[in-house]
């Protein structure tokens, strides 16, 4: 009897350890989309570091407003493939979990492209701002945590380089007043991910996307794999398009939502 209550104990303590066994291990490199909504949480901020007077025409006072910022959908050579991202940041390495349930991969901002939610007012005239990467962009390292077998949170600091192109409105010149900035993000603090089944495997295997900002799609990424940054790891809780927290700076701050959603 006693030999039967231990094989007993035996095989439900094999039964338990069947979700942590059935998580992935690995990670798989590929790309996480956002999408950055113009609900007044993105902005760019130049109280801090204001721009100088005569920025925007001869004698014009120096700027220091806040500048609410929507994202602009990035074109792919597949209509529809990133959805309506915004935002796409490339995981480099495949990230596998040691035994306290840690990985690590570095980070990439591949594509990005904001614009001003309403015109810029300045004694000058109105100015419509957008936001673009500049030239090529700085790697970080994500620490990623997994809590259960549905996924966990992550720690991705964001560096990047970015042009502001301030673009007249209702004026016959179109050229852009441009300005160049080396950004850095802390990581957010409410940064979440989950591992659903099915979740974001584009059928392609890989995106053609625009990441230069002019319309047209000129480079090939991974697609999508087992890391679902921005969702919840509880079941009850997986279907909703939550936000990411936010990553902020005293040059602005941005707030994304995930686009990827669970098949």
């Amino acid at each position: 009897m006693k030999r039967l209550s231990v094989l007993t104990l035996i095989g439900l303590a094999v039964l338990l350890a069947v979700p942590a066994l059935a998580a992935d291990r690995t990670i798989t490199n590929g790309v996480d989309l956002w999408r950055t909504p113009g609900n007044g949480m993105t902005f760019a901020d130049f109280s801090k570091e204001f721009l100088p007077g005569g920025f925007f025409c001869p004698g014009s006072a120096p700027f220091t407003g806040r500048v609410v910022l929507k994202g602009i959908p990035i074109a792919s050579a597949k209509p529809g493939a990133v959805g309506a991202a915004d935002t796409i940041i490339q995981r480099l390495d495949n990230a596998t979990f040691n035994k306290r349930g840690v990985a690590t991969t570095r980070i990439q901002m591949r594509a990005m492209q904001f614009e001003s939610l309403a015109p810029v007012k300045t004694t000058c005239g109105d100015f419509n701002l957008k936001v673009t990467l500049d030239g090529e962009q700085p790697i970080t390292r994500m620490r990623i945590v997994r809590e259960n077998e549905k996924g966990g949170h992550f720690y991705a600091p964001i560096s990047v380089n970015v042009r502001l192109s301030f673009t007249p409105v209702g004026r016959a010149t179109t050229e852009a007043l441009e300005l160049r900035k080396a950004l850095r993000f802390p990581p957010a603090p409410n940064a979440q991910w989950a591992d659903l089944p099915g979740t974001g495997r584009p059928s392609e295997g890989v995106l053609k996307v625009d990441t230069d900002s002019d319309g047209l799609p000129d480079t090939f990424l991974p697609g999508t794999t087992n890391f679902a940054a921005g969702r919840p790891s509880t079941p009850e809780k997986a279907l909703a398009v939550v936000a990411d927290g936010c990553h902020t700076a005293d040059e602005g701050q941005h707030c994304p939502v995930t686009t990827v959603s669970a098949e």
